[in-house]
């Protein structure tokens, strides 16, 4: 079987089929990015050993942070663990910059982030996610999403929730499971610019280049 060409078109419904298709068959190929547009962000995903990353930048920032929506879909034959400090971005100068822990962001959130923020950042985390309807997380932000509406309390803890439900959580993802988070990077709200995201998990290196004209911005 020839290579996957990637095709970086703006995708509808029936275009995000074709591109999860493609990703799908990726294993019995020649692994490459695959970038595609849907619900108005731009995706690229990457499969390894059956094991699928994908991301797009979200257009919020909140308190400096600059936001990445990502999906992982374990295809492969065993378990394997999942955590935001797997993501980092290496720019073009040769900066590294490491995603921040679900924890810290948790407790950010909780401490400053007031409703608003809050709020701000489940509209555009919902808009991305619910704008692919062809995936569905096993253990992602709809399942949290609920825990999080049943935890009662104040402003602050409601926020912790919300917020806990957004982060993309730490898990173990067993054979045939999914999951999607946000990931955060602090940046003082600069953008992240060119360069590449590296993602070490699963016992794989993903690599997505990142050009100057898809530079990733808070």
């Amino acid at each position: 079987m020839g290579s996957a060409q990637p095709c970086p078109t703006q995708f509808g419904a029936s275009g995000l089929a074709l591109a999860l298709a493609v990703i799908l068959l990726l294993p019995m190929a020649h692994a490459q990015v695959i970038e595609f547009e849907t619900g108005g962000l731009k995706y690229k995903a990457l499969t390894r050993n059956g094991v699928t990353v994908m991301f797009a930048p979200l257009p919020n920032h909140i308190h400096d942070f600059t936001i990445l929506q990502v999906s992982i879909s374990n295809g492969s034959p065993i378990a394997w663990a999942i955590r935001p400090e797997d993501f980092s971005f290496e720019r073009t100068d040769g900066e590294r910059i490491q995603a921040s822990s679900a924890e810290a962001v948790v407790h950010l959130l909780a401490t400053k982030g007031s409703r608003d923020d809050v709020a701000k950042l489940m509209t555009a985390y919902e808009a991305a996610l619910y704008g692919m309807p062809q995936i569905h997380s096993t253990n992602g932000y709809e399942k949290r999403r609920l825990n999080a509406m049943a935890d009662g309390g104040s402003v602050k803890i409601k926020a912790a929730a919300a917020a806990s439900a957004i982060v993309l959580a730490p898990i173990r993802l067993k054979i045939g499971q999914s999951t999607d988070g946000a990931v955060f990077y602090a940046t003082q709200g600069k953008p992240l610019g060119s360069g590449k995201l590296v993602v070490n998990t699963a016992g794989e290196t993903f690599e997505f280049p990142v050009e100057e004209n898809h530079a990733i911005k808070p």
